[in-house]
């Protein structure tokens, strides 16, 4: 009996022990733009922090699958992921790309129960999740949580709308130019190469072109001298120009 009771306390302890782990993980976590972060330090989410689950997903595993029952939510711990939709004749349009930090699966949250997005790891990355259930019990009690949120679910849907409306007065070459703003912004560039590379092919689901149109953009760019290529890979040379370029649009999408 006594052996049982030790046996128990060790479990318990444990148990106790990976729980805390989780708390201080959020805690400490270097994403200062995650919105659970920012929060970390109420003792009133800590019992979500310590329901939370981290995995890994490997390069090209999908996240997200569309049409996917929701079972909750997800941030980004590290690497990058790519959100799309998926047309009626299959075309894919990738409508952002994630990275540490960011949400995905926000837009089926609450909102319904299927995934109206797919997204899909575009390096092998690590995810934090949490349930449906216990983050909307957490959001029903802890204001500050709950205003981040909606301040986010604003700011998401402010983006939307702009580039709905801004998107469809672009040419070929505004979009392209503002694709590679966009991924100079999010993720910078070193030694004159964008730090997140997209194939020709990505680059036109992510703009709503074809590949062709984008190799001849990124053609007229080089010759230009707006933007370096070297063999697959592109940097961005005159950052100014490109940006006076599209400012009549003001469309600039944000991180």
């Amino acid at each position: 009996m006594l052996f049982f009771c030790l046996h128990l306390g060790t479990i318990l302890f444990f148990i106790t022990f990976a729980e805390n782990l989780f708390v201080l993980e959020c805690l400490t976590c270097k994403n200062n733009n995650c919105l659970i972060k920012k929060n970390a330090t109420l003792s009133e989410i800590h019992e979500l922090l310590e329901n939370k689950h981290k995995f890994k997903v490997l390069k090209g595993q999908d996240v997200i699958v569309e049409g996917a029952p929701v079972h909750g939510i997800y941030f980004v711990f590290k690497g990058k992921v790519k959100v799309f939709k998926t047309g009626l004749l299959g075309k894919e349009q990738i409508n952002r790309f994630a990275q540490d930090g960011d949400i995905i699966g926000y837009r089926g949250f609450g909102a319904g129960q299927y995934h109206k997005i797919g997204a899909m790891a575009m390096e092998d990355i690590v995810l934090c999740s949490f349930s449906s259930v216990e983050l909307l019990k957490v959001l029903k009690t802890v204001p500050s949580l709950t205003f981040d949120f909606m301040s986010f679910y604003s700011e998401e849907l402010n983006r939307s709308e702009t580039k709905v409306r801004k998107f469809a007065q672009m040419t070929v070459r505004e979009k392209v130019i503002d694709a590679l703003l966009y991924i100079n912004r999010k993720f910078g560039q070193t030694s004159g190469q964008l730090n997140f590379q997209l194939s020709r092919k990505q680059m036109a689901d992510f703009t709503g072109t074809t590949d062709e149109q984008v190799t001849r953009v990124f053609s007229t760019l080089k010759k230009e001298n707006l933007i370096l290529s070297n063999g697959k890979k592109i940097g961005i040379n005159d950052i100014k120009v490109l940006k006076k370029e599209i400012h009549e649009h003001n469309y600039f999408l944000d991180l």
